[in-house]
């Protein structure tokens, strides 16, 4: 239950501004953000080997996801300086593709990055670490439903009074593994579960969710011959996800190779024959899993005409044997797991050292939050990561980031920061949670996102570094750093723009490309705008071409190659902000406007809207409601 504040209770024996209840990615960048901006803040732990601890695969980005690491480090956070310094292989996907999709995935030393965070952590000012297990929130009744947060107190006892709590639980919130027939209390990776926690939030009327998730079994390099296996290398040319980072930093990076496997009509057997014993199928596991990550037993039922499915073999450590087997996650029990691995080209004697396990845990409804993440009736209460219903280490830590920005940002008595939709993929994520809310483990995809185009990994810096610099994130030397790399950028787009070039000299190019000749003069910006050419392929012809780093000339080349469709972006997201400008009252009852469906007003009170923009992103708020809003309202 939730203990409220006694003002005769004498066991209060500890003081914090902020209390970070979990130190996974989301707990992380929460903690280190209020510290950051002058914010005395406690990170609690259930245990210090669990810090930044990557039970699924061992890799920060990836599709869309490699965009949120992009814009935590624009913001101040530091997942992406992290991942930099812990990379064992660097791949940019879906290059075959446009740039707005191009995302940079790494393999990382996972017991390297536990390391460095744990250290980091430590050293940092106004920040203290404590392993300790919250189990309750304590606070004030301020009646009307509503209440505030004053504290925590721990499993040994300790009460400690705070002004804000962020609560960042991961999976383990009532945890519960499954293999097989066998389920057992437990966290990921075998750690405790957290117990209590839940009962002191239902106390106060959250909302809870069940969800579920799992991994796959880790095997013995040894026991694979990997010369079996398809190589899947690292990338010559690394981008660093920190903007203080040069690429010279990986010239001398010995990448860790990675492997593809397939699947094959065996492996389906064997999994089809015991779906009766996974305790997905037998109907032991209640909670949601995530649909864009199944285990290999729901792929197996759900894509039956498939004769293989792809499987990536990836290191997690240079001091350590195991790898991860990706897209492999079972539920199945122990003796099935054996069987079907070993079915696998190359893995015919394969020594299972970590047996996949699934995980269910409670989460919130995240309808329940401001877009600030804090809730709407528990004032200085905070929610970040899997707590708030997502799946992944990237999408915790961006909402750790915005969480820890915004409790410190009360303490000190500041306007909020409210990311939208159009500044950043993180304003996407928390839009959509808060908006629209999610009866699944959430994932980022660029594809949920209007305005992708605009919103690419290489310009993440322009887009968030000035809102991180005036959170007070941002320190001065990162800040002015970025301030060279935009100029340069400026100054090499109008130099292409102004530079021309006579048929002469570019036509043996363009053959070259096998695009068509010039009759007449052109800019270097006209010819980068063609298919074939690329900014790199213009050195050959440009005389004065300046010297410029890589992240610069890539945010060049995209600039100006798409600047025709950038510009029609940039007018929808001026009628998108023209919505978000529309501000609803905070106090407004809404199934009190006549006109308004009874659906509506229903979700509208529910949600509570701060704009026009929002409450039209609602489900069951139909166009005609927000004619019917912006009339009565006043607001046209």
């Amino acid at each position: 239950m939730a203990q409220q504040t006694d003002n005769t209770n004498t066991n209060i024996i500890n003081r914090t501004e902020v209390g970070v209840v979990g130190a996974g990615h989301a707990g992380i960048e929460a903690a280190l953000a209020c510290a950051r901006m002058g914010v005395d803040t406690v990170l609690f732990t259930m245990s210090f080997e669990s810090i930044a601890n990557m039970p699924c695969n061992p890799s920060i980005g990836g599709t869309a996801k490699g965009h949120l690491v992009f814009e935590i480090d624009a913001l101040g956070g530091e997942m992406g300086r992290a991942a930099d310094l812990c990379t064992l292989q660097s791949r940019t996907l879906n290059l075959g593709k446009g740039a707005a999709v191009h995302s940079k995935r790494v393999q990382a030393d996972r017991k390297r990055y536990h390391t460095y965070m744990k250290h980091l952590l430590e050293k940092t000012p106004n920040l203290r670490l404590v392993q300790a297990e919250v189990t309750e929130l304590v606070t004030s009744d301020l009646g009307g439903g509503r209440y505030a947060v004053t504290g925590v107190k721990t499993r040994m006892g300790e009460t400690w009074e705070c002004r804000a709590v962020i609560l960042c639980t991961g999976t383990y919130l009532e945890g519960e593994i499954f293999v097989g027939d066998v389920h057992y209390g437990a966290g990921p990776d075998g750690f405790l579960p957290a117990k209590g926690l839940s009962a002191s939030l239902q106390a106060l009327g959250v909302r809870l969710m069940r969800f579920k998730t799992g991994t796959p079994a880790r095997v013995n390099r040894r026991s694979i011959k990997l010369d079996e296996l398809e190589l899947q290398p690292g990338e010559a040319d690394i981008t660093p996800y920190c903007s203080e980072h040069s690429p010279d930093m990986f010239e001398d990076l010995d990448q860790e190779p990675c492997y593809i496997v397939y699947t094959n009509s065996d492996t389906h057997k064997i999994i089809r024959d015991n779906l009766h014993r996974s305790a997905l199928y037998s109907g032991n596991i209640h909670g949601t899993g995530p649909r864009y990550c199944p285990s290999i037993e729901d792929k197996i039922v759900r894509f039956s005409d498939k004769e293989r499915h792809q499987l990536f073999v990836e290191p997690l450590g240079e001091q350590t044997e195991e790898m991860y087997i990706q897209g492999f996650s079972t539920s199945l029990p122990t003796d099935v797991q054996q069987k079907m691995y070993r079915t696998l080209p190359g893995f015919e004697n394969c020594e299972i050292m970590r047996y996949a396990y699934a995980i269910e845990y409670d989460c919130i409804d995240p309808t329940q939050l401001y877009p600030t993440l804090g809730f709407k009736t528990v004032d200085g209460l905070y929610g970040a990561g899997q707590f708030n219903g997502t799946s992944g280490y990237e999408e915790a830590g961006a909402q750790g980031l915005v969480a820890g920005i915004n409790a410190a940002l009360w303490i000190q008595g500041k306007e909020p920061l409210i990311l939208d939709r159009a500044d950043s993929y993180i304003g996407t994520l928390i839009d959509d949670l808060v908006t629209k809310g999610t009866n699944e483990p959430y994932r980022m995809m660029t594809s949920r996102s209007e305005y992708r185009l605009v919103l690419r990994q290489d310009n993440a810096d322009l887009r968030l570094t000035p809102k991180g610099y005036a959170c007070g994130l941002v320190p001065e030397e990162k800040y002015q750093k970025f301030v060279l790399k935009k100029q340069a950028e400026e100054a090499e787009i109008e130099r292409l723009n102004h530079t021309y070039v006579s048929p002469e000299k570019a036509n043996a190019l363009l053959e070259s490309l096998n695009e068509s000749p010039l009759s007449s003069g052109a800019s270097l910006a006209d010819l980068l705008r063609r298919p074939a050419v690329f900014y790199d392929s213009l050195a050959a012809i440009d005389d004065n071409r300046p010297d410029l780093p890589l992240p610069v000339r890539q945010t060049v080349e995209v600039s100006v190659k798409y600047q025709g469709y950038i510009e029609k972006e940039l007018q929808e997201i001026v009628r998108h902000k023209k919505m978000e400008t529309k501000k609803l009252p905070e106090d407004i009852d809404y199934s009190k406007l006549k006109g308004l469906r009874l659906e509506a007003a229903q979700k509208l009170n529910d949600i509570r809207p701060l704009t026009i923009g929002q409450a039209a992103r609602i489900s069951g708020v139909n166009p005609a409601d927000i004619s019917v809003l912006l009339i009565l309202l006043g607001l046209k």
